[in-house]
């Protein structure tokens, strides 16, 4: 028994490890001034098309943290596509890894019902509670691998830029939500549950316009008819820094998927996002997984036609940003 309790305690230090790992590296980047959810294309250290990173052999594009860790793989090391493999996968395509790469830790997160919650659950005819953890595997870049079929070791190139502005117009009508434009600041009031931002010639740049856009929408895939997040934190609290947080993120994921190249947003969370994730090393894993499911339930709605490829008051007196 005190064997299982030591071995159960090892593997929870080592989820918890893998937790302050990620968390670590988000935390260096934000302090270096650098957002990893916003891909710097563009600059000469990013070579690859605009998109989402994606499993080359499945097709299966990576979600949650995983894009934030393959995005800043892709920039540090220059690699000039988005398609990741792992040492298997490379293989069983006829080609393999070049010799001396390193891959990149991506990680899988699941749960679990441990034995004695199994046997308890069972005595006492309650519901068996389940355990989250996070398991680590490498991938390489197709760019670190040799013989791979051509269509797959080939980078795709980005989406024509003309496509651009009528697709978000489309998506965002698609979605159902009340989207209104007007006045001078962007924000979503959840009691009343619509959007407000400003007209497009407001923006210096118009793709400034679409970028704020998709972060309102993803501010509203949390309502409760959608995707149910909690709202109730004001402003200036850790609920609402991690709700700004899943939006922003949700909106570069979203630009990235659409092929609008994103513009870095001023900073304004940049302390309150950094004090969230210091407070819960957990905090930026569940923030990009929320972020990826209301990127996600935000692109569902692309009509098939564009589907090419792939602080205002309110009655309650709160909006997000």
């Amino acid at each position: 028994m005190a064997r299982q309790d030591r071995t159960a305690r090892a593997g929870g230090s080592k989820r918890t490890n893998l937790y302050d790992e990620i968390t670590g590296k988000i935390i260096a980047e934000l302090k270096a001034g650098r957002f990893p959810w916003v891909q710097p294309w563009g600059k000469a250290t990013a070579k690859a098309p605009l998109g989402l990173p994606q499993n080359a052999s499945s097709g299966r594009r990576y979600s949650g943290i995983n894009i934030l860790i393959l995005w800043g793989a892709v920039v540090q090391h220059g690699f000039p596509g988005q398609g990741w493999l792992t040492f298997r996968q490379a293989l069983s395509l006829g080609g393999h890894v070049r010799k001396g790469e390193r891959g990149t830790t991506v990680v899988y997160a699941d749960r679990f019902t441990p034995e004695d919650e199994k046997r308890r659950a069972h005595e006492t005819g309650d519901e068996p509670g389940k355990i989250a953890f996070l398991k680590r595997f490498t991938v390489f870049n197709t760019a670190q691998c040799e013989g791979l079929p051509e269509d797959i070791a080939m980078a795709a190139p980005p989406p024509p830029p003309g496509l651009i502005e009528p697709r978000v117009e489309a998506l965002i009508k698609a979605t159902g939500i009340d989207f209104r434009i007007g006045g001078d600041r962007a924000y979503y009031v959840p009691a009343l549950d619509h959007v407000v931002v400003p007209p497009p010639q407001a923006y210096f740049e118009p793709i400034n316009w679409h970028r704020t856009a998709l972060h309102e929408i993803s501010h509203a895939t949390g309502h409760a008819s959608r995707l149910n997040r909690d709202f109730s934190g004001s402003f200036g609290t850790r609920k609402y820094a991690f709700e700004e947080l899943i939006a922003e993120m949700s909106a570069a994921f979203c630009c990235a998927s659409l092929g609008i190249v994103p513009t870095v947003r001023h900073a304004d969370y940049l302390a309150s996002w950094l004090d969230v994730m210091r407070e819960d090393s957990r905090a930026i894993v569940r923030a990009a997984s929320q972020a990826s499911k209301a990127a996600d339930w935000i692109l569902a709605h692309l009509p098939a036609e564009h589907d090419s490829e792939t602080n205002a008051t309110s009655t309650d007196g709160r909006a997000m940003a």
